[in-house]
């Protein structure tokens, strides 16, 4: 196949670049409206108890609040004649807006939960109409219109979850364009630094912005027919960027070193396809499969990131197999034009002698060397002890953010948050007694200030004010209840007050769904954690059966998956031990908060699959080596000595491209930009310099075996190279150490 792949570039060169010109204008012109396309929010399972709750009030009591607006008075209390007078114009003029409706203020029904304890603050709770980029666009248009100061007697804040998605979302633009100015100059001078000639230091870059523009386009397509989340952007620049760079640099070095050995170009081409894209070809298939893996939950939010991710490897390794081979064809030697005046000599060769003395002083003393590294990485992972999760709220973003400032005030200034009480939706009709009875039994669970109903409002377990209640939460066919406590959201106790509600025993012949966003989590949590273990299962089983073809051998998938997990269990420990536990908040800016459950999966498969990719890089070289005849530990010595400077120089361009987002101010963001780009610098270091040497000399001749109806599976459907092509020159004999047994 790759055979083919190198004549079609060789005969067809300029068609290709033409084609793949074409195609990127295509793409470009449509993902231009990507981001018109992509929705926040994505992060609860539609399926989930806390959904179709959701759901029933939408239908039947015109929508949950999502939009809450703090109004303060600029002097005294918001009950002296001037602020209510304000207030009331305030709210006339919501209620007039064809975007809004369950419009609740505390002018409108005395309610003291709508006070502030002090009296100077009052809510007003707000449902915006609309989904997707619909309900945003509303709502910032209503908070456009109505925050700031109001008839110079009232000032208006806006908090709630439709302020959050808002502030989120432009937040996320503004973060992106920081990061890729950061990232893109500094992987061009790294470029260079590692090319020494500028022409070969762009044609990576070329990769890179064909990845990033195709999966802008693919993400245009898909946002047209399904939800997909904006966040996928993200993912898509640093990814597209670092991955097209990391096979683009692969292929180019292995063509400038055929060159140096004095092959023609068209042998070169013929050469690095069929090794060097072969690599890449396995490389992408394993940072597919784990990002593939995300399609499995049923949160839109991660599976965006598998359709972004799966899309843009894929991308990257196509016009890597194929317009690079006929940017080759037309190059020629002039892939080493422009030197730069400090370099001496164009590097024609990707050997870094460094790497195979490493690795064969690695490979004397294996566990003295791989022992106190192995310790270091354990340690690291020990916070994971301790992790707990939970999802994204108004602390991602930065403090001086509105919608969090308002939810600070409503959870220290009022009695009681009602923008975060649990929502109980009875969907039958009933009776008053029993609701009544109901509602008693809920206001009398620990840490619930009030319980408020159709019927009335209840509190430690009896009715705690006389009249009608709330007419709104009451229709023939439904009821909602509203759970209010003290507690705060998303704490391990309100979680546990979300188990408690659905656990009482309700009115007879009634089945409630519970809502909120304590509810949110807990669903969430569950949905995930329901469904990881597939996930996983796809990951590892993928994984194996890819290195298994690569290789040959069931001992070196075993062996990979093992030290890749060592990793990433060491990166995740230090994200907890930051972004959990608090360490460092101070000199990025978070605030320290329960592991967010979807970014923690994300990062995971994320490293996970970059792992794999310089896994294949590493095995493909020590394959290649161990297959022309030399025996194991020369071959890893060797094969890291080839294949160090090009996995030392991907790493860390991929990772400037993730360490770029530790500028962003969402929080979540911060963490999967240090937490991949972390992880990406251990696998690169720690555990392909120093683990897999160790291993691999621990391993001796069984780190290829595979039993004989497998050798023979692999012989008949395994990819293998074509035979054998003059390869540069090893490192002299006096380098090389005798082979211990």
């Amino acid at each position: 196949m790759f055979e083919r792949i190198a004549e079609l570039a060789i005969r067809r060169s300029r068609l290709i670049l033409i084609v793949a010109v074409v195609a990127m204008a295509l793409m470009g012109a449509l993902g231009a409206g990507a981001f018109g396309k992509l929705l926040g929010d994505g992060y609860d399972d539609p399926a989930s108890q806390s959904s179709r709750a959701g759901e029933v009030i939408d239908e039947k009591f015109g929508g949950e609040t999502n939009l809450v607006l703090l109004v303060r008075a600029s002097q005294g209390r918001v009950d002296t004649p001037a602020a209510e007078q304000s207030g009331r114009a305030l709210v006339a003029d919501l209620k007039k807006e064809q975007t809004l409706q369950n419009v609740i203020s505390y002018w409108d029904t005395d309610s003291p939960a709508l006070r502030s304890e002090n009296g100077r603050e009052a809510m007003v709770l707000i449902h915006v109409r609309g989904e997707g980029t619909e309900l945003d666009e509303n709502a910032k248009r209503v908070i456009d219109a109505y925050t700031g100061p109001y008839e110079d007697v009232l000032s208006v804040q806006a908090g709630g979850a439709a302020a959050v998605s808002s502030e989120m979302g432009k937040q996320s633009g503004e973060d992106l364009i920081l990061a890729e100015s950061i990232a893109i100059p500094l992987t061009l001078v790294l470029l260079l630094l590692v090319f020494g000639t500028l022409v070969a230091a762009l044609l990576p870059l070329v990769i890179g912005v064909i990845a990033i523009v195709g999966t802008f386009g693919g993400l245009f397509v898909l946002g047209s027919v399904t939800d997909v989340s904006v966040f996928a952007i993200n993912l898509t620049t640093a990814l597209g960027l670092g991955l097209g760079i990391d096979y683009a640099l692969l292929m180019v070095s292995r063509f400038r070193e055929q060159l140096a050995t004095g092959a023609s170009v068209d042998d070169a081409v013929r050469r690095t396809v069929s090794t060097a894209g072969r690599t890449v070809a396995f490389s992408a298939a394993t940072v597919a499969a784990a990002l593939g893996a995300l399609m499995v939950f049923p949160q839109y939010f991660l599976r965006s990131f598998g359709y972004a991710g799966v899309g843009v490897v894929a991308i990257a390794a196509l016009s890597t197999l194929f317009v690079m081979p006929a940017l080759f064809v037309v190059l020629g030697h002039r892939v080493n034009s422009g030197r730069l005046p400090w370099t001496k000599d164009a590097h024609s060769s990707s050997r870094a002698p460094l790497w195979g003395r490493l690795a064969r002083t690695v490979m004397r003393r294996p566990a003295v060397t791989a022992l106190p590294v192995l310790a270091v990485l354990l340690l690291a992972a020990s916070p994971l002890l301790g992790i707990t999760f939970g999802t994204p709220d108004e602390r991602v973003l930065p403090e001086d953010a509105e919608s969090r400032q308002v939810s600070s005030v409503l959870r220290e200034k009022f009695n009681g948050n009602d923008d975060a009480a649990l929502l109980v939706v009875i969907d039958q009709p009933v009776g008053k007694a029993p609701l009544e009875s109901y509602a008693a039994e809920l206001s009398g669970l620990k840490d619930v200030v009030r319980v408020e109903t159709s019927a009335g409002t209840y509190a430690d377990g009896r009715s705690a004010a006389t009249g009608p209640g709330n007419t709104a939460l009451g229709r023939p066919d439904a009821q909602q209840l509203h759970v209010v406590s003290d507690l705060s959201p998303k704490s391990d106790d309100a979680q546990s007050l979300v188990e408690k509600v659905r656990t009482l025993t309700p009115p007879e012949g009634t089945r409630p769904l519970v809502g909120g966003v304590d509810a949110e989590l807990v669903d969430a949590k569950n949905s995930i954690g329901d469904r990881l273990p597939i996930a996983m299962a796809l990951v590892v089983v993928t994984t194996f059966l890819l290195l298994f073809l690569f290789t040959g051998s069931v001992v070196q998938p075993l062996r990979a998956l093992l030290l890749n997990l060592i990793g990433l269990g060491a990166t995740l420990g230090v994200m907890t031990w930051m972004f959990q536990d608090g360490n460092l908040s101070s000199l990025f800016g978070f605030t320290a908060q329960p592991m967010e459950v979807s970014m923690t999966i994300l990062m995971f498969c994320i490293a996970f699959g970059l792992s794999m990719d310089y896994e294949v890089f590493v095995t493909s070289r020590i394959k290649e080596l161990h297959d022309l005849g030399e025996d194991n530990e020369s071959a890893v010595a060797n094969g890291l000595g080839r294949t160090g400077r090009i996995v030392t120089a991907a790493a860390c361009l991929l990772a400037v491209s993730f360490f770029a987002f530790g500028t962003a101010k969402l929080s979540f963001m911060q963490l999967l930009g240090l937490g991949s780009g972390l992880a990406i610098l251990i696998d690169a270091i720690a555990i392909r310099g120093i683990l897999v040497p160790a291993a691999m000399r621990l391993l001796g001749r069984s780190a290829w075996y595979a039993p004989r109806f497998l050798r023979k599976l692999h012989d008949r459907i395994g990819l293998s190279e074509a035979g054998p092509t003059p390869e540069p020159a090893a490192e002299p004999p006096h380098a090389k150490h005798p082979t211990r047994v």
